[in-house]
């Protein structure tokens, strides 16, 4: 009797925790939309919306492609034995610049920026959204890799963890 009970509240639980993914997701995409558009008074919420959904979209897209697991150096030491292909930080900013770089914006382009380059353990890149008329240093952080389980979102000014400059060379690069 109990596994029957089981069988028939079993799917209900699965149904539910999807759902309180989904209101999360939903969640953060809303809160990204906002920051977003205190880039510049002109940005439209429709299009701030358009953009954070895209991110969440293709930062899952990387996410499945990248496998992160524990704590992003234990995934860049298993990278540097050989034991996982991808997902060092700059493999992630320049998936997401080369992404969003092609993608047509009305408000806002994209760049990488660095912090602590050259420096083999601990450089660290990411890619920063910025309006049309802004500057990158009052962009918005963008940064899938710091903390391998959840999107890290921030302006540049609010980073305190780096000091960042920009990578203009490595984004014409990419740009080829």
């Amino acid at each position: 009797m109990y596994k029957n009970l089981l069988k028939l509240l079993l799917p209900f639980f699965f149904v539910s925790c999807t759902m309180i993914t989904s209101s999360t997701s939903l969640q953060r995409t809303n809160v990204l939309a906002k920051l977003l558009q205190t880039l510049d008074l002109e940005v439209s919420y429709a299009e701030s919306l358009r953009l954070s959904n895209d991110v969440f979209v293709e930062v899952n897209r990387l996410t499945q492609k990248f496998q992160p697991f524990f704590e992003p150096h234990i995934n860049n030491f298993f990278i540097n034995i050989g034991i996982k292909d991808k997902g060092l930080c700059y493999q992630w900013s320049d998936e997401l610049y080369r992404y969003f770089s092609h993608k047509k914006y009305k408000y806002f382009t994209f760049h990488i920026l660095v912090a602590n380059k050259g420096d083999y353990f601990f450089e660290h890149n990411v890619l920063v959204i910025t309006s049309k008329k802004g500057r990158i240093m009052d962009g918005i952080i963008i940064d899938p890799w710091r903390d391998s389980k959840n999107l890290y979102v921030s302006t540049v000014k609010d980073d305190n963890a780096y000091k960042w400059s920009w990578r203009q060379k490595r984004e014409k690069y990419l740009k080829r």
